[in-house]
């Protein structure tokens, strides 16, 4: 496992929001064509508490910032499984308790509403994405999805041709369906 660096910078009342908007900042460094990443959110004073020696690897010591004392710090899981669907990977999943919520950033192809009634009827989901591929309005997103243990949700979505932190796109319902999944990893 590796940390995510230190933000340089997101600026959100809600630590749920910041830490979506640092898994972003460092998806954003690392580039586009990336596979999905996954990440476990545990909270930072906890971790602290608990872990002294992983907190201070993960550069969390005692004179971090005020916002600190309510901050989730996000620790990057292994890759995910090459090949495996990232429905069925989600249905495997179960975090220990010390895990307070659960992150996932992950690159699609999205079309505009207006798009939605030129599908064509009868395709399955390999002809859909080699359609929606093909179609002039395709827009490359990364999108950050993050969850906690007591459903709040946060997600935000970057454009590739507007691949700027300014015009990031954050919210709680943006992507619903992969939030759902991420809540379903803590599921009893």
């Amino acid at each position: 496992m590796s940390n995510v660096p230190p933000p340089s910078g997101p600026l959100a009342a809600n630590p749920l929001t910041r830490a979506v908007l640092e898994i972003d900042e460092y998806a954003s460094g690392l580039g586009w064509d990336r596979p999905a990443r996954l990440f476990a959110l545990v909270d930072t004073a906890r971790l602290r508490e608990q872990e002294p020696g992983l907190a201070a690897q993960l550069g969390l010591d005692e004179e971090a910032d005020a916002t600190a004392a309510a901050s989730l710090t996000p620790i990057e899981q292994d890759e995910l499984p090459a090949g495996t669907p990232l429905d069925e990977f989600l249905a495997t999943i179960a975090w220990p308790d010390a895990v307070t919520g659960c992150a996932l950033t992950v690159e699609r192809l999205m079309l505009p509403p207006s798009a939605e009634g030129s599908v064509p009827d009868g395709l399955d989901e390999k002809q859909l994405a080699a359609w929606v591929a093909k179609h002039p309005e395709r827009q490359e997103v990364r999108m950050t999805v993050a969850v906690l243990r007591d459903g709040s949700r946060e997600a935000a979505v970057r454009l590739r041709e507007k691949d700027s932190p300014t015009e990031v796109l954050t919210g709680a319902g943006l992507v619903p369906g992969l939030a759902e999944a991420l809540s379903a990893t803590f599921a009893e």
